[in-house]
This record gives structure tokens, C-alpha cells and sequence, in this order.
């Protein structure tokens, strides 16, 4: 009951629910004497908060229900928002892995791959075992990724290492010879391969080239020196003293965007004197990967194993984020994203055109 001191209090209709099952008062609502009618909102309020909830007419079950629905609400926002983080983070390391294996890691590897590749010929030509066919002086089939000639093109700054095999692994490390053509400077076709944008581009200003330029294909059988016929793209004829030549040479590589190749480039050349001809070796039947444009699928199972590791790695960085925060997260976990969103794209690019 109100206090009979205070008129106003006793005009102001208490909330219901508000007694107790006996009927009285609770002990929260009963005013002290000397309370004055600004005490009121003060004691209603402080009703409210000493039962816990913020919801005024819900009793204790009501109020924790509404407590519990706050909480769910707010986990499913919270996971949602770290869903999302984890699926940037994949995305943002595979694009950055990606970019720097184009432009940098895969120029870097290429550049290695070809000093350690000279050296390799070098040693081998001076002690006889470099191949001059599909088997070697054992008569062992020859290894894919072998160096077996040395191409050098001075108009347009090219030098480089050929190795055996045209597949996308093959062409990461530099031009190859494919398998089921002779070497160069050997009576028949030859067909070289090479990279136009990924891993350095050693092929990448071949479209340069100009009819009548003279290059010259070192082998274990000596030099070979080769006259450009022509520049061929789609559509092009092939040049009539190419057929008739013993010794003929073809320089593969894209057209068009380097990143979105549209069809093939090639560069006809033959042997400037056919009096040095030499004799043809033996060739291996092609393999899967071997044509130009080709694509590895080979490599689909290693490209899930290492999206799988990359995607455990981005949800461990998530779940540092919270336990840590950001800046110790992204201080420990980016090393690891950075090597993962790498594997991820060296590996993906095996599916790209062996040439591109």
C-alpha cells in the first residue's frame, strides 16, 4: 500500500504483479519514510535492474528467454562475421600468391632453373652424355626436364637452356623440346616450346622476330645455325621452303594477351647450309601435355591438398584473431598464408596453357 504521508504516491496505481503471492508488497517496492515523490522513477527503475532484465513487464522466465534469444542472435553473428574473415583471408592469400608467383617467385625460379640448367649442359656436354635422342648413352629413356640444347636468338636478347619435355611442369623451368620431334639441326622437324607471360617468358618477343634474322642451337652434335622464314599466327599458310628443307625448326608460343592467349604464335626456321644436316636420333611417342595449350590435370589432387592446408591455416588465423588479436594473428599467420597461397598458385597454374 502506498505511504498515506505522501498523497501523490497514493494516487499512482502500482504496476501489477508487482506483490508477492501473500499478497504483500515486495521488498523493493516499500518506501522508507522521508521519501519524496522525485525518489519514485528511482526506486522503479532500480526495480528493473536488481531483477536483472531491461524488459519491463516480462517476468524471470520471460526475461531470461529474451536473455537467451540475445545471445543467439549474437553467436550467429559472431560466426557469421568470422565466416566471413576466414573466407577473405583464403581469397586475399591465394590472389596475392598468385600474383607474386607470376610476377616475381616464378621469374626468380625461371632465372635459377636456367643457371643451374647451363651448368648442367656445360658438364654434360664436356664429358659426352648429353642425349641427342629420346635415350641416352645407357639407352635409358631420357628424363623429363633434361637439358638437351642451348638456344640463342642475339635480336631479341634470348638465351636459354631447352630441356626435354613440353607438359605445363616442363615449360615452368624454361623452352623444351617436344618428345616426338628430333633435335634441332637433325634431318626432320624439330618443335620448341616456350612460355610467353609465366615463369619469366622466355618466349615473350618472339612475335619480334623478322624473316631472314639468323639464330643459332647448340647440341651435343655441335651448333646449328637457323634462318627465320616467317612469323606464322592463325589462319597464316605455312611457307613452302619449310616442307622442302631437311633440317626445319619451330618456335611455339601464345598470341594475342599474354594472360588470355587466343591461339598460337609460331616461328618457322630452317637450317641455313642443308649440307649440315645431321643424322636424325631417335623420338618417343608423344604424352598427355605434350601438344601446345595443353594442361596438366595431374595436377588437381596436389591443388586440393594444398587448398585444404590453406583453408586450416586461414581459420587458425581467424581464431588467433580473437584469442590474440589482430596484430599477433596477422604477425605469426601471414608467413604461413603467404607460402600456402603460393603452393596453391604454382600448382593451379599446371592447369593453365603449357605456353601462356
Amino acid at each position: 500500500m502506498a505511504n498515506p504521508s505522501h498523497p501523490v504516491l497514493a494516487d499512482i496505481a502500482e504496476p501489477e504483479g508487482d506483490e508477492d503471492e501473500d499478497g504483500t508488497e515486495p521488498v523493493e517496492t516499500r518506501q522508507p519514510p522521508g521519501w519524496t515523490p522525485k525518489d519514485w522513477p528511482n526506486a522503479t527503475a532500480g526495480r528493473g535492474a536488481r531483477r536483472g532484465t531491461g524488459f519491463p513487464g516480462l517476468g524471470t522466465l520471460g526475461a531470461r528467454a529474451a536473455e537467451g534469444v540475445q545471445r543467439l542472435l549474437g553467436s550467429r553473428h559472431r560466426a557469421s562475421v568470422l565466416g566471413a574473415g576466414t573466407a577473405l583471408t583464403i581469397l586475399g592469400a591465394v590472389l596475392v600468391g598468385f600474383l607474386a608467383d607470376a610476377a616475381v617467385v616464378g621469374k626468380l625460379r625461371h632465372d635459377r632453373d636456367r643457371q643451374v640448367a647451363y651448368a648442367s649442359l656445360r658438364y654434360n656436354l664436356a664429358n659426352g652424355t648429353t642425349p641427342t635422342g629420346a635415350f641416352d648413352v645407357d639407352g635409358r629413356p631420357v628424363a623429363e626436364g633434361t637439358p638437351v640444347a642451348l638456344l640463342e636468338i642475339s635480336g631479341i636478347g634470348l638465351r636459354e637452356v631447352v630441356r626435354y619435355g613440353t607438359t605445363p611442369a616442363d615449360l615452368m623451368s624454361g623452352p623444351g623440346l617436344r618428345r616426338d620431334t628430333v633435335l634441332p639441326g637433325q634431318v626432320g622437324g624439330s618443335v620448341i616450346m616456350g612460355r610467353r607471360a609465366l615463369y619469366g617468358g622466355p618466349f615473350q618477343y618472339l612475335d619480334q622476330l623478322q624473316a631472314g634474322l639468323q639464330f643459332k642451337v647448340t647440341t651435343a652434335q655441335g651448333p646449328s645455325d637457323f634462318k627465320v622464314l616467317d612469323v606464322r599466327r592463325a589462319g597464316d599458310p605455312i611457307p613452302p621452303q619449310l616442307s622442302r628443307a631437311k633440317a626445319r625448326l619451330t618456335l611455339v608460343t601464345t598470341s594475342g594477351n599474354p594472360y588470355l592467349p587466343q591461339d598460337l604464335l609460331r616461328v618457322d626456321a630452317v637450317l641455313v647450309n642443308d649440307d649440315n644436316a645431321l643424322p636424325a636420333g631417335s623420338v618417343a611417342q608423344p604424352q598427355p601435355g605434350d601438344q601446345a595449350l595443353s594442361t596438366d590435370r595431374s595436377a588437381w589432387m596436389p591443388l586440393v591438398l594444398w587448398g585444404q592446408g590453406l583453408v586450416l591455416a586461414a581459420i587458425a588465423v581467424t581464431w588467433l584473431r580473437v584469442r590474440w588479436g589482430g596484430r599477433q594473428a596477422w604477425l605469426v599467420g601471414s608467413p604461413v598464408l603467404l607460402a600456402l597461397g603460393l603452393a596453391v598458385a604454382d600448382t593451379a597454374a599446371r592447369l593453365l596453357p603449357n605456353v601462356m
